[in-house]
C-alpha cells in the first residue's frame, strides 16, 4: 500500500467534509492510504500570498513539504489552489539553488530546511498516472451509464502550463477518461475550461465579477444537458455550489446542477452511501440525481 501526506487545505475540512472523507474511502480501494498530515497549515492561498509577497509564500509552502520530508512521505492533495502552491513551492526550489537557499534562511528561523526529497501530487494525478482508467473501471460497482457529467478543471491545476505534466492545457481530456470510466458521459459545452469566477481573489473582492463569470459557465453547461457538475477543487466546487444560490438572489437565475468532487461521484460508482461520502454539506439538493443514478 502506498501512503501519502495527505494535504486537506482549508475549504473542504470547512466546508465539504465529504471531499476529504470520499478521498480516503475510495482511495483505499486502490491500496492508497491518505494519512493525516500532522502540523500542516493553510498551503498558503496562492492567489492572496502569492501576489503580495513571493517570499513568504514560497517559505510558508515550503514549511508544509518540510514535515512531509521528515515522515519521507509525498504529499496527495485535493484542491487545485493548494497544488499551485506545494507544487510550485517544490518545484521551483528544487530548480533554482539560490531560491533555495534564500527560502532555507527564512526556514531557518524554526530550525527546520527545505531538502527536496519529495513530490507533491494531486489525487486526480496520482489516479489517472499511477492507478490508471483501466483499475478504476474496475472498481465500479454502480455503473453511472446515462449520466451527463459537465467537467470543471479549474485553472490551477493546468496552468502554468510549463511547469504541469498533464499534457494539454487548453484541450486536456484526463479527468475526461476518469468520468467516463465510471460509465458516465463527459458532456462538453461552451467555454469548457473557463475560470468558475472565483479564483485570484476575485470571490474576495469583487463578488459581482465573480458571480457573473459563474452565471455564464453555469448555462452553457446546462445547455449541454449536463445532470451534474464535476470538478477537482474545493474552491471551485463552493463557486460552482454556494455560488448558484448567490445567483438566484442577484440575478433571479436558477439552475439547481448539483456539484460533486471527483471523488464523491467515484464513491457513488463504487456503491458507497450518500452518507459515507458526505452529500448532504451541500447547497444545492443532490437528491433528484441520486434518484436519477441510485
Amino acid at each position: 500500500m502506498k501512503e501519502y501526506n495527505f494535504f486537506l487545505g482549508c475549504i473542504a475540512p470547512n466546508r465539504y467534509p465529504g471531499i476529504e472523507a470520499s478521498a480516503v474511502k475510495t482511495s483505499r480501494k486502490f491500496d492508497i492510504e491518505l494519512s493525516d498530515f500532522k502540523g500542516a497549515s493553510c498551503c498558503p492561498a496562492p492567489g492572496a500570498f502569492g501576489s503580495m509577497d513571493v517570499d513568504a509564500w514560497l517559505a510558508l509552502g515550503a514549511r508544509n513539504i518540510c514535515l512531509s520530508e521528515k515522515e519521507g512521505k509525498d504529499i496527495a492533495l485535493i484542491c487545485n489552489g493548494c497544488y499551485k502552491s506545494l507544487f510550485e513551492a517544490n518545484h521551483r526550489l528544487k530548480a533554482d539553488p539560490a531560491l533555495k537557499e534564500k527560502i532555507n534562511a527564512i526556514l531557518a528561523n524554526i530550525d527546520t530546511e527545505f531538502q527536496g526529497t519529495i513530490e507533491v501530487r494531486h489525487l486526480i494525478d496520482i489516479l489517472y498516472n499511477d492507478v490508471g482508467t483501466e483499475k478504476v473501471k474496475e472498481s465500479v460497482e454502480v455503473p453511472l451509464t446515462g449520466l451527463n457529467v459537465a467537467i470543471h478543471y479549474g485553472c490551477h491545476l493546468l496552468k502554468p502550463k510549463f511547469d504541469r505534466t498533464f499534457g494539454s492545457s487548453e484541450r486536456p481530456r484526463f479527468f475526461d477518461e476518469l468520468v467516463e470510466a465510471l460509465g458516465a458521459t463527459s458532456v462538453e459545452y461552451k467555454e469548457k475550461m473557463m475560470c468558475c469566477g472565483a479564483g485570484g481573489g476575485v470571490r474576495s473582492y469583487k463578488i459581482d465579477l465573480a458571480l457573473d463569470m459563474c452565471n455564464e459557465k453555469l448555462y452553457n453547461m446546462t445547455q449541454a444537458n449536463a445532470d451534474v457538475i464535476v470538478n477537482v477543487c474545493p474552491f471551485c466546487y463552493l463557486q460552482l455550489d454556494r455560488g448558484q444560490v448567490e445567483i438566484k438572489e442577484k440575478f433571479g437565475d436558477v439552475y439547481d446542477l448539483p456539484v460533486l468532487h471527483y471523488n464523491q461521484l467515484l464513491g457513488i460508482a463504487q456503491g458507497m452511501s450518500p452518507e459515507e461520502l458526505g452529500l448532504d454539506a451541500n447547497e444545492i439538493d443532490v437528491e433528484p440525481l441520486l434518484a436519477k443514478i441510485l
